[in-house]
């Protein structure tokens, strides 16, 4: 017999489903949504070729994620944003703020690219050079573009997987208020606040968001030593943001952007017992900014921009149960650093032929309260040509040498052929290119004595050669669309530790191969549907088994629906399959079980520019491990308000507005 919390949960569900249906079938209703239902704008993708690209020319599998789509679903942090993204599995060691990663199309979590506002935010001390998503909130971010497949011929070191390229809001038009606030289960109490316009030749966006849960059951029951307490997490996140731009003359535009982010997380660490009888107390320090100035020559057929990034991490760790034990070495303290200059010049050749060149230095450095401090530097040049021919055939091809100053110097290309049939609707496209991903710092210098295990400066780049081929079709007057992607990716020299466990060694082989397919239907203007199905196969090559965290199975179906002016509903069902995992004592090859999960969203504007809203996290509050041995959230409730108001007018924005 079902519990009372499991029947009122389906009933819900049913109830949803029902007055969907309902109004589906209602003529009255199919009216006014067609009357009252947001324009749509062509799509526009550019991490795909670094310049604006419509997305029906574009062969590779990208998916874009609008600020309008995270605001429906009411995602707070990146893993959530992401966490239903064909190709991605998102991996976080329990709640919110616990270390998160992402394997694109089966690649390690250290092959994909991260950029945010085009800095290159992966964190250079840590263990393998990887970005941890767990601390990127959401407020200030305009759209999101994952770009999958081997991306190295563009973007150089650690694409493999692709590239996640994270862009923020600009401000534009009378100055504009905005702020939120927003409560619910584990102890979560949120904030944010922002401004942002434009006037005469200067914009500008600020944002302020804070994050807080106090009270996230992470650690398992059945793991915690008896008579040891069990212990929740707790994470607070203060990220402070900004975008300024100025056109100084009608050609000639600077820029600054800068994201400053405070963390801290008190989680449960282990000993050989167990989890630990006191919580660990890790803080994050990330700075962020990049300048850029632009310039536009011979009525546009020329423009060029150069760029100047910095990247900072200050990451400590302070455990109680081993400080005494450790003299005083904890709390740990490791500094990453990065600083990149970088230019890239566009030339329209012809009608529908595009040069692009481009030129990087980039300077990488760690240190640790340890006596250990390394660097590291990459030159490197590019090429790509684009072009079109008829408006249906469309071509990138792109050629890239980089010089590093520690394993030398790597060529990787990448060609990107679509062609379209308007007349069908449908469109077939391709890609080809290869890849490679540099040992870290911390895997060439830093050495554990204490442990027996040391670092090795003689490991090679990891290197891959990858591509994908699929199709898309647009159906019923392009009210629906269904495509499916086959992809294929051989990866060599992948560093692994060696058999005596001392050290780093290339001795990895691995192949990852699959199809990422979708369905997405729009019978009104006001309500849609999109379904994803993504096929992984990731097998190790040299020891003959399935790569941990794998998923071969992953699907998805979001609901949107606008019934009226004010309502605005969002459903997400997400389906995550078993897969092969390790354990928090380190042993490999577990079997993980499964999971499903449906969130529920809606927000109501309330008028003079204030909207409520609402949401259910895990509403069937399932309870699974994502690693093994760290358990997710269950069920969670949240609402809030929102406001948004047009200074110079004292009025109203619109609902979706910034």
């Amino acid at each position: 017999m079902p519990s009372l919390s499991e029947s009122w949960r389906s009933r819900c569900a049913h109830a949803v489903v029902a007055c969907i249906l309902s109004c589906l079938c209602c003529p009255s209703s199919r009216a006014q949504d067609e009357a009252t239902a947001p324009v749509t704008l062509p799509s526009v993708v550019v991490t795909a070729t670094r310049l604006p690209t419509p997305a029906s020319e574009v062969a590779s599998s990208v998916t874009v994620i609008t600020a309008a789509q995270i605001q429906q679903k009411q995602e707070r942090t990146l893993p959530d944003v992401l966490a239903d993204v064909p190709g991605l599995n998102v991996v976080q060691t329990g709640g919110p703020g616990g270390t998160t990663q992402v394997y694109m199309r089966g690649a390690n979590p250290n092959e994909v690219k991260v950029l945010i506002d085009g800095i290159d935010v992966s964190d250079p001390s840590s263990p393998d050079g990887s970005f941890d998503f767990a601390n990127v909130l959401t407020s200030d971010i305009a759209r999101i573009e994952v770009l999958r497949g081997p991306q190295s011929g563009l973007y150089g070191a650690n694409a493999i997987g692709g590239v996640i390229n994270i862009i923020t809001k600009t401000g534009s038009g009378p100055p504009k208020l905005t702020g939120s606030l927003e409560g619910g289960s584990f102890g979560t109490f949120n904030q944010t606040a922002g401004a942002s316009g434009s006037t005469g030749r200067f914009n500008y966006d600020f944002n302020i968001a804070h994050f807080h849960s106090s009270d996230t059951p992470v650690t398992p029951v059945a793991l915690v030593p008896t008579g040891r307490p069990v212990n929740t997490d707790a994470y607070d996140n203060t990220t402070l943001s900004t975008r300024l731009g100025a056109n100084l003359t009608d050609n000639f535009d600077v820029g600054l952007v800068a994201r400053y982010v405070d963390t801290s997380l008190h989680f449960t660490e282990d000993d050989l017992l167990g989890p630990e009888a006191l919580p660990t107390q890790g803080t994050t320090e990330e700075l962020f900014t990049r300048g850029t100035a632009h310039l536009s020559l011979f009525d546009g057929r020329f423009d060029q921009t150069l760029g100047l990034a910095y990247t900072g991490y200050r990451n400590r760790y302070f455990d109680p149960n081993t400080a005494t034990i450790l003299e005083g070495n904890d709390p740990s303290d490791f500094h990453g650093g990065r600083v990149k200059l970088d230019w890239q010049g566009n030339i329209n050749l012809a009608p529908g032929q595009i040069l692009t060149l481009g030129a990087e230095h980039q300077l990488d450095t760690i240190a640790a309260s340890a006596p250990v401090s390394a660097q590291v530097t990459n030159d490197a040049g590019y090429i790509q040509l684009q072009s079109s021919f008829g408006g249906r055939l469309f071509d990138t091809l792109s050629l890239r040498y980089d010089d590093n100053g520690q394993f030398g110097s790597k060529a990787t290309y990448r060609f990107a052929p679509a062609y379209l049939i308007p007349e069908t609707g449908t469109k077939f496209k391709g890609t080809i290119g290869t890849g490679f991903n540099p040992p870290s710092l911390v895997q060439l210098y830093e050495n554990f004595p204490a442990f027996d295990f040391f670092a090795n400066p003689n490991l090679k780049a990891e290197t891959s050669t990858g591509y994908d081929a699929g199709f898309e079709q647009a159906v019923l007057d392009r009210r629906a669309q269904f495509g499916a992607t086959y992809f294929h990716n051989d990866i060599d020299n992948l560093i692994t530790i060696n058999d005596a466990g001392t050290s780093y060694e290339n001795i990895g082989k691995a192949t990852t191969y699959g199809v990422e397919s979708f369905v997405a239907y729009q019978p009104r203007a006001n309500l849609k549907f999109r379904a994803d199905y993504t096929l992984t196969i990731a097998d190790d090559d040299i020891l003959h088994q399935e790569l941990i965290r794998r998923p071969k199975n992953k699907a998805s179906l979001n609901a949107t629906w606008q019934p009226t002016p004010a309502w605005s509903l969002s459903a997400t069902l997400l389906y995550v399959g078993p897969w092969i995992d390790t354990n928090r004592d380190g042993e490999s090859g577990i079997p993980a079980d499964g999971y499903t999960l449906v969130n529920l969203a809606a927000s109501y504007d309330l008028g003079h520019g204030v909207t409520a809203f609402a949401r259910i996290d895990n509403l069937l509050d399932r309870h699974y491990q994502d690693p093994l041995g760290f358990q997710r959230p269950g069920l969670g409730v949240f609402g809030g308000l929102r406001v948004a108001f047009d200074v110079a007018g004292a009025g109203k924005i619109g609902k979706e507005g910034p």
